[in-house]
């Protein structure tokens, strides 16, 4: 269980680029369970709010992972006019969205979950919008081809955005703006949830009294930039493109709409009790194996999650380790893996949606990495 924090706490954290200054409320988890500070490789934004129980940047145990997941579901409203619409936020809360998405099915069966993305799928895009300050800025979000959940998803009346963090609530603002724009003109609720939320009521203030913000820890945030700090080159991954990657569309897990979500890697992975195993998943890629590394650790097995991303942050703070390689997408960009130290785990499984020989080779040299791909 998350320890309790009975009053308001300060955190001043000096980075290289400049002094970052938190103030967050009362809360039931602990600052320290929840997040630390990196520094980005972004010259639009020098900080970065680290999730522990994200299993995105660094390792987390599922167990955690899954009550944050939980945690954050309950506190969605419990009357939500339907239908409900589920949108998580490409790349990093994908599996966050979907583990909301999930925990809601008990109070909203029919909700749908959709993910928006940064590849292009060969199908019509419904909406696209921009986040500014990040190091990849545009999102797609891909009509679906099952007719039924294109119905729902144009006739949602509730929305409930998923992120890892607020910062200014802008992103939010953009999607719900670029949603009304393609034809969602029912939208009577909508629903920000966020791990960690440092935007001060900006969502609200935005859209009005129809949008509310959930998270599991509130709170604002000041920047002092340091003038003389060296300037930042940020890697070239602001790329929305397929690549040479061709999507297997049977076997989409958000970014088309699901009702449901389907264990499909379980059966391709044994392990023994006590076996440490770490379970990576791949850029968008996250869903699915952290079902797997929650079976596995159900099967007995020591397990940690994690996963590659295209977000570029500097080795300091709680960023001890960071690996650079390319991405498995055929796009030509770096991806980069963070936290992850041979000799740590017994077995380390990447698992992709990829061909696995679109892995890159220095990757599975630096580390023993069994890959594990998700076809049929």
């Amino acid at each position: 269980m998350p320890d309790a924090v009975a009053a308001e706490r300060n955190l001043q954290v000096e980075l290289v680029r400049g002094r970052l200054d938190l103030e967050f409320e009362a809360t039931q988890w602990s600052p320290d369970a929840l997040f630390d500070i990196a520094e980005r490789r972004n010259p639009k934004r020098a900080f970065l709010f680290v999730s522990k129980v994200l299993g995105r940047h660094i390792p987390a145990s599922p167990a955690s992972m899954r009550a944050a997941f939980a945690g954050l579901a309950a506190q969605v409203p419990a009357d939500l006019p339907g239908p409900v619409l589920v949108i998580g936020m490409a790349e990093t809360a994908v599996g966050l969205g979907a583990g909301v998405h999930q925990s809601l099915l008990h109070r909203y069966p029919d909700a749908v979950y959709w993910t928006t993305t940064r590849h292009p799928l060969g199908t019509p895009v419904l909406a696209r919008f921009e986040e500014e300050h990040s190091h990849a800025t545009s999102h797609l979000l891909h009509q679906p081809l099952d007719p039924a959940l294109l119905h729902h998803i144009l006739t949602a009346r509730s929305l409930v955005l998923v992120d890892d963090e607020a910062t200014t609530g802008r992103t939010f603002v953009n999607l719900v703006r670029a949603l009304e724009t393609a034809g969602l003109n029912h939208i009577e609720r909508i629903v920000a949830a966020t791990l960690t939320d440092w935007s001060d009521g900006a969502v609200g203030a935005a859209l009005g009294s129809r949008a509310t913000a959930v998270s599991l820890m509130a709170g604002r945030w000041h920047w002092q930039p340091d003038p003389d700090a060296p300037p930042v080159d940020m890697p070239p991954v602001t790329v929305t493109a397929r690549g040479t990657w061709t999507p297997d569309l049977s076997r989409d897990w958000g970014r088309l709409g699901v009702t449901g979500h389907v264990n499909t890697l379980r059966h391709k992975v044994t392990v023994s009790p006590g076996e440490r195993v770490l379970v990576l998943g791949s850029s968008e890629f996250v869903w699915r194996p952290f079902m797997l590394a929650e079976a596995l650790a159900e099967a007995g097995a020591l397990v940690d999650f994690a996963a590659t991303t295209r977000s570029p942050i500097a080795v300091g703070q709680v960023i001890t380790d960071a690996r650079a390689f390319s991405d498995n997408y055929g796009l030509g960009i770096p991806n980069f893996m963070y936290n992850v130290l041979p000799g740590t785990y017994d077995r380390i499984l990447l698992c992709v949606e990829t061909r696995p020989d679109m892995v890159d080779p220095a990757l599975c040299e630096a580390l023993p990495l069994e890959i594990v791909v998700d076809e049929p």
